[in-house]
């Protein structure tokens, strides 16, 4: 392509890439923000058609930086078909409706944290322990809305090695005013004993129920069906996976050594192989509810959410599925 990125832009690539900008919603909006930022800093020919395949090469740069977090494809998808189902006839109006989507997402997402922590605050009594992991906005915003309804609660964050990202929510936490305890992530078993619920929140949200979220959450969710602890998960709609509906399975991405190691650990140890997955999967049968800014659903209930929401996207990959088994029929025979 010979229309040249905007610096902006790739600065968002890499930094989502590199972890700089992290969480599945923040990442979200981060990319519509890019797609945003690539429309009004076009530089190419003023024509539909190249700004068209433009916008596919950004999107393309943005769908490499992390495999796992379905959000940054859905978000980007709730951009680019609505682009092209809209079929703009000027240069100008194809730059206005990308500005305008990406814009439209950005405040549906921030909506949908909104109204999770509204509805996912009602089911936080008065006097509830919570543990918490990771660093996710929907999950402490129910933290927060049930914090300023007067409840008196005290949570447990993980630190969530390797990056730290309790530490994050812990401060948010501790600004709002919330009792707040940093625990190693190996404590989660020996604390489970102290905790009534575990709000977590999402990458992504399988078709079975099955959710995709920062390493650690499968062990805590073990525990905690050990120790009859009710297991919450916060995600907005557009963390469910369509894909999944078809058979394709969440890639998990495998992070760099040297977020665990040093390099001269392994200079020294040459023949130590090491593993760093950023991601993990719980078993719907361990999660008692999602909550979504559409309410709160069992998990098996996460397929009715997906041929709600993303319908039309599984209707086209099996019609296209239709004509290529088709043609290829017709060209045997």
């Amino acid at each position: 392509m010979s229309t040249i990125i905007p610096e902006d832009v790739v600065k968002i690539a890499n930094d989502i890439k590199a972890m700089r900008i992290r969480g599945a919603g923040r990442i979200a909006r981060a990319a519509t923000l890019a797609l945003k930022i690539a429309a009004e800093k076009y530089s190419g020919r003023k024509e539909v058609r190249e700004f068209m395949r433009y916008i596919d090469e950004i999107a393309k740069l943005l769908l490499s930086t992390r495999p796992t977090a379905v959000s940054l494809p859905n978000a980007i998808m709730y951009v680019t078909s609505r682009l092209k189902r809209a079929k703009p006839a000027t240069f100008d109006e194809a730059i206005s409706l990308v500005v305008h989507y990406s814009n439209e997402f950005i405040e549906y997402s921030k909506t949908a944290t909104e109204k999770i922590g509204l509805i996912g605050s009602r089911r936080v009594q008065n006097g509830d322990v919570i543990l918490t992991h990771c660093n996710s906005s929907a999950a402490v915003s129910i933290i927060v809305h049930a914090f300023r309804q007067g409840k008196n609660i005290r949570v447990y964050a993980t630190e969530t090695r390797p990056k730290f990202q309790g530490h994050i929510t812990a401060k948010a936490l501790l600004s709002e005013g919330v009792d707040v305890i940093l625990i190693p992530d190996s404590a989660v078993r020996y604390i489970m004993k102290k905790v009534d619920k575990v709000i977590v929140g999402a990458d992504t949200v399988a078709a079975n129920g099955a959710v995709v979220n920062k390493i650690g959450t499968s062990n805590i969710a073990l525990a905690a069906k050990e120790a009859r602890v009710r297991m919450f998960v916060a995600a907005e709609t557009y963390k469910f996976s369509p894909a999944t509906v078809i058979g394709e399975l969440v890639e998990i991405e495998e992070r760099s050594p040297l977020e665990i190691v040093s390099e001269e650990f392994l200079r020294e140890n040459p023949n130590v192989r090491v593993r760093n997955p950023a991601f993990d999967i719980t078993p719907p049968e361990y999660i008692d509810a999602i909550i979504t800014e559409e309410g709160l659903i069992p998990p098996q209930a996460a397929f009715l959410v997906l041929m709600e929401k993303f319908g039309w996207v599984i209707q086209d990959y099996f019609v296209n599925e239709f004509k290529s088994v088709r043609e290829e029929y017709e060209e045997w025979y």
